[in-house]
């Protein structure tokens, strides 16, 4: 038996209210200490793609470990067409290499980690060292809104 499609504002609400519920999660973690190489799953440190990882994957989303390889994953989307729930890439080091990835929260926020001593926290985007060195951006949630697998292209 074939459904009829969902309308576009049905399936909008629900991609929107899974970025809501993955933006929740990653705010139950301020403060949560950064660790480069943190290991997969752990939730007492964080490097900023273990935190994308693991947040994603509590919302039904699975990523791959690095920046790099979340990188490639999902639909690309510019900078001025992020939404929340988007995955945001930067090379802080300016060497070509993506090195770093932030939860866009809207209304231009990001939250991340990224710096011992500071943990996951929420940044201003516009005008800082992400923005600046911003490489590419993601969007890892269906249009559908039903989480799955983000996989990488062939």
């Amino acid at each position: 038996m074939l459904l009829p499609a969902q309308p576009a504002h049905a399936a909008t609400s629900s991609a929107s209210s899974i970025a809501d519920s993955v933006i929740k999660t990653g705010k139950q973690f301020l403060g949560v200490r950064y660790q480069f190489g943190a290991p997969t799953g752990r939730t007492d440190e964080f490097d900023c793609s273990s935190f994308t990882q693991y947040i994603f994957k509590q919302n039904g989303i699975d990523l791959p470990r690095s920046s790099r390889q979340q990188s490639k994953v999902g639909t690309p989307v510019s900078k001025d067409q992020l939404q929340p729930g988007d995955l945001v890439f930067s090379d802080t080091n300016r060497d070509g290499v993506i090195n770093h990835v932030s939860i866009y929260m809207g209304n231009g926020q990001l939250l991340h980690t990224y710096r011992v001593g500071i943990g996951v926290t929420i940044s201003n985007f516009a005008g800082s060292a992400w923005d600046r060195n911003f490489v590419s951006a993601r969007r890892v949630i269906p249009n559908n809104g039903q989480a799955s697998a983000a996989s990488l292209p062939n």
